[in-house]
């Protein structure tokens, strides 16, 4: 049986960034792990501080951008890196947690930046087996 994971996908000169999961929610929540992962290792950061964001879109898909692009501005702005996160997925509308801590260059070592979420390999669907997929390429 599948689990929840995160996986990347090769896209040229950026990235895509996979979630699985049992749910669509799962599967959202990996697919913010996979997009920490692209700049740092996870497991070394400390999910102290909470941040919380809403998100509305009309479809799944451009759902997941929104999410993805709400991480990419916390982490931004806040100078944030999360390692732990939570999805509420009603109708149109997302509520997400995200646990995480200040970056720490030295701890952390960023790889990269991540500018942004397209629609480049936009993807949330079910799988044949009814495991969810939410996938997109990031712009790096």
């Amino acid at each position: 049986m599948t689990q929840n994971r995160w996986e990347h996908f090769s896209h040229q000169a950026d990235i895509g960034v996979r979630g699985v999961g049992f749910t669509k929610e799962q599967a959202f929540e990996q697919a913010a792990t996979a997009l920490t992962a692209v700049i740092t290792d996870v497991a070394c950061i400390v999910p102290s501080r909470l941040v919380t964001v809403t998100c509305e879109a009309p479809n799944d898909e451009v759902l997941l951008v929104d999410w993805l692009n709400a991480i990419i501005y916390e982490m931004a702005t806040k100078k944030m890196l999360f390692g732990r996160y939570e999805v509420h997925i009603h109708g149109g509308r997302l509520e997400g947690n995200l646990w995480g801590q200040e970056v720490d260059v030295a701890k952390h070592e960023p790889a990269v930046e991540i500018k942004g979420a397209t629609y480049t390999a936009l993807k949330v669907a079910r799988d044949d087996e009814g495991i969810w997929i939410a996938q997109c390429v990031v712009d790096v």
